[in-house]
């Protein structure tokens, strides 16, 4: 039978657990009610740049008619033999298997990408620790050497650390994301492109709707196959049980399990496209659509880590949901055995003094 000194010892211990994994789900609750702003105030300006560019593809020539190739090497479709893997984690732990499941996600990829050059950037420490324990970081270039003349054979030129390698870290950026972030990460992704280092780009995160509607999905923004369209190529839904626990989460955090409803924002977008009006444009159509399909771009990367932001939360919020009730249970586990020690030492007691007082 345990000492109850130490089973009381542990009852402070796990009820000062408890304590914390409670504050940390209001913490991430409220943090979920945030990010959740963010990226509903972000989907206007979204919508409305893709219409923008819809209504500017039936009014710009966007692939040359005597080749027959794309004016906007961002279109540019070539055989893919470099791939660029964006992998979105978390920079914490404690958010239950967030940061497992995308680790997962990423190594079936690389998988299905085998026998083809995979260049990843990492966001997020957790996926960052991962990926390096297992794939080398891409070898610094040396300064003063000049590329080859034929700038769509960099890759095949360049010395490579392995088939998979880490050519970007980026840590600490989720916790106080801006804009400039996700448009600099873009830039230097669409230039990677244009120079001909990788033929496609795809992003791994968490795509967010709601606290119960989430699923981890893998999408190529490169090359632009159809405005407006997302290229999903790997998608994961969540099972039905975490759902369940998702739910109850968010009902004892206060946070709403329904997706906000934005049909009349995406509705007054999509007249921009889709009327019969002949806009007049100052500058030439395709000289405008050039200049905003890399915004379109930096819009999708930002809107991904947006997403894989609120995801985050909401899965720390389950998690600390969790811990929370299994503490609760425990405490009530090692009462239950305090109080069981405690009445077979007055047992004891009592049948040794009635032991004595017979033996007089």
């Amino acid at each position: 039978m345990p000492n109850i000194l130490d089973i009381r010892r542990r009852i402070r211990s796990v009820t000062n657990t408890r304590q914390i994994t409670k504050a940390m789900k209001m913490v991430s609750a409220a943090k979920l009610r945030r990010a959740q702003d963010r990226a509903l105030a972000s989907r206007p300006y979204s919508q409305m740049l893709t219409n923008v560019l819809k209504s500017l593809v039936s009014r710009a020539e966007l692939y040359d008619p005597d080749t027959g190739q794309p004016r906007h090497p961002l279109l540019a479709d070539r055989e893919e033999r470099t791939a660029l893997l964006i992998v979105i984690t978390g920079d914490k732990g404690l958010a239950g298997a967030f940061n497992t499941n995308i680790n997962k996600a990423a190594l079936r990829f690389l998988e299905e990408k085998s026998g083809k050059n995979v260049d990843i950037e990492c966001i997020g420490r957790k996926g960052r620790d991962f990926l390096r324990r297992r794939y080398p970081a891409a070898p610094v270039m040396t300064e003063g050497v000049e590329p080859p003349a034929d700038h769509l054979e960099v890759h095949a030129a360049q010395e490579r650390a392995g088939r998979v390698q880490i050519v970007g870290e980026h840590i600490g950026i989720l916790g106080k994301l801006e804009y400039l972030h996700g448009q600099s990460l873009a830039e230097s992704v669409m230039d990677r492109y244009t120079s001909g280092e990788v033929d496609s780009v795809y992003l791994l995160f968490n795509e967010f709707k709601s606290v119960i509607a989430q699923r981890l999905v893998v999408e190529q923004i490169l090359p632009i196959e159809e405005i407006g369209e997302v290229g999903v190529r790997m998608a994961e839904e969540v099972s039905e049980e975490e759902k369940v626990r998702r739910a109850e989460a968010a009902k004892k955090a206060g946070v709403s399990l329904e997706a906000p409803d934005t049909s009349a924002i995406d509705q007054a977008a999509a007249r921009f496209a889709g009327s019969g009006v002949d806009y007049i444009y100052e500058q030439p159509p395709s000289e405008l659509f050039k200049a905003l399909l890399p915004k379109y771009v930096s819009n999708q990367v930002f809107h991904a880590l947006l997403e894989s932001v609120a995801a985050e939360h909401a899965a720390r919020m389950t998690a600390m949901e969790a811990a929370t009730n299994n503490a609760s249970d425990m405490i009530d586990a090692l009462t239950l055995a305090m109080n069981r020690a405690r009445q077979a030492k007055i047992t004891k007691e009592i049948i040794e003094i009635v032991s004595g007082a017979a033996a007089l």
